[in-house]
């Protein structure tokens, strides 16, 4: 028996097919199909959407979108807080064959700029009037919709038609070098992620889920969103995370499920209504390492073991703990039905294939060069140990790539921002850790003159994202540099090298 089987319930078998669905919404139509009055998505100002509304409205939506002149193949950015308009408008989009461009809502123009030169798309769906503005400048006749598509109804289109091989998102991924690439996800990643965590975590149309990511992120989007319309369940959705929301709504709502990066699992674990934790069926977390010492905190005050997983954007989900078995703190489990995963090199990187690994970036043959193996293996970039049990642990990153607060933050931008500013000579941005983000952004930096740190925060405006800024700033006299002059950041993240 191989480890991924470990997570199939009894006499079940995976089939990365999805039972033969054509496409994610074609998968998701079965539902809405068979129960169109069952409620499907909560709106966090409107109520609920049932499924018949959710067809039917995305049907009406897919209309307007080809009414533009979009067709099958063509890409969408979306970005936008979470709404039923959001939902409906992603579903559309999908429904048309459209190739959809989850974009960080915190993005500024500059990031923004990279994504639309890079990728091309046709149309962008945006709630925020700024970017909207921002869009219009940055590309000039691109038709920049609201969230709710306010065209004029078109011509019914033919929807759910596209092959499983057919591109469905293309998910922005962070480096360390150079800018973000587009990871390619085709449907038959989707619907073969989906599948697995339907068996893995016993996820039926039964569960109620607490979804509080933001839908630009695969976690909230690819894991939550897809679950629940592949599965037939409901999800209630946020706009932002508070902790004392989501306790009070456990019971209130009749929630069964909960995921969440160790962020939002560090203020429950503190709240005094921690305890309400226990109602839930069951709490995931990922898209950071959710510390050994926080699992024993969350199961101190309310009995709740969360089950920890890893995935990537170019992977969707790779490696869960078990739904049934221990569920072992400090390690994020077994690989999920239908992925390999092996270790490789000194030291040892995680490198994975299965039917819910992409095939390549877009347009970068030089990027998928390197990231695959030549017998076809992705290398992750992350490094890895396995215990005798089959549990795998995250020990280290082949990569800088700082993730904070379940955000992925490259260095290499920010770095690129901040020698702009004349009183910085040379810098280096690393991750710290700390207890409430998992890592902050830190720089450390050779100036000229003193710099206040939120004097430099405040004028980093439209050019990061906030959740890049650097929460510290060290000075120093010289960056630790090898022979070839390369800087050593792993001096710097262990604090071999101390500020002045």
């Amino acid at each position: 028996m191989s480890a991924s089987d470990l997570h199939l319930p009894a006499g079940a078998r995976f089939d990365p097919t999805a039972g033969g669905a054509a496409c994610l919404t074609a998968a998701w139509a079965r539902h809405w199909r068979a129960h169109p009055d069952a409620k499907a998505i909560h709106d966090p100002d409107h109520g609920w959407l049932s499924r018949g509304d959710l067809d039917r409205e995305s049907a009406t939506r897919a209309g307007r979108l080809a009414s533009l002149g979009l067709a099958a193949g063509d890409r969408v950015l979306l970005s936008a807080e979470s709404s039923a308009d959001l939902v409906i408008g992603y579903v559309a989009a999908l429904r048309l064959g459209l190739v959809v461009i989850p974009t960080n809502t915190a993005y500024g123009p500059r990031e923004l700029e990279h994504v639309v030169t890079d990728a091309g798309p046709r149309a962008a769906i945006v709630d925020d009037p700024d970017k909207r503005a921002a869009l219009e400048r940055i590309a000039p006749g691109l038709p920049v919709l609201t969230p709710a598509l306010e065209l004029p109804d078109g011509p019914a289109p033919r929807l759910d038609a596209v092959t499983p091989e057919s591109a469905a998102l293309i998910g922005y991924t962070s480096g360390t070098t150079g800018r973000p690439k587009g990871a390619v996800l085709s449907h038959a990643n989707c619907l073969a992620s989906a599948e697995g965590l339907r068996l893995a975590w016993r996820w039926t149309e039964a569960d109620r889920l607490l979804l509080a990511l933001p839908l630009f992120h695969m976690h909230g989007l690819g894991v939550g969103l897809h679950g629940t319309l592949y599965n037939g369940a409901t999800a209630v959705l946020y706009r932002g995370f508070r902790a004392d929301e989501i306790l009070s709504e456990i019971e209130a709502r009749g929630a069964t499920l909960f995921f969440g990066v160790p962020t939002m699992y560090h203020r429950l674990a503190s709240h005094p209504a921690a305890k309400a934790l226990a109602k839930l069926r069951l709490c995931v977390s990922g898209s950071a390492p959710l510390p050994a010492s926080l699992h024993e905190e969350i199961e101190g005050v309310s009995g709740q073991r969360v089950l920890e997983r890893y995935g990537m954007t170019e992977t969707l989900m790779l490696v869960s703990n078990p739904h049934d078995g221990e569920r072992r703190a400090g390690t994020v489990g077994l690989p999920l039905p239908g992925v390999e995963l092996r270790l490789e090199g000194a030291p040892p990187e995680i490198q994975v294939r299965g039917p819910n690994v992409f095939d390549g970036y877009w347009e970068r043959p030089d990027a998928n060069a390197e990231a695959f193996t030549d017998d076809g293996w992705f290398r992750t970039g992350d490094l890895g140990a396995i215990d005798e049990e089959g549990y795998v642990s995250i020990v280290g990153r082949a990569k800088e790539l700082i993730i904070s607060g379940g955000y992925n933050v490259y260095p290499r931008e920010i770095e690129d921002v901040l020698r702009t500013r004349p009183e910085i000579e040379d810098v280096a941005v690393v991750g710290e850790a700390d207890p409430e983000w998992g890592e902050r952004v830190v720089a450390y930096a050779v100036t000229t003159e003193p710099v206040a740190l939120e004097d430099l925060r405040a004028e980093l405006g439209d050019a990061l994202a906030p959740f890049k800024h650097p929460r510290a700033l060290y000075p120093v006299d010289a960056l630790p540099r090898n022979a070839l002059g390369k800087v050593q950041k792993h001096r710097l993240a262990k604090g071999e090298v101390l500020p002045d």
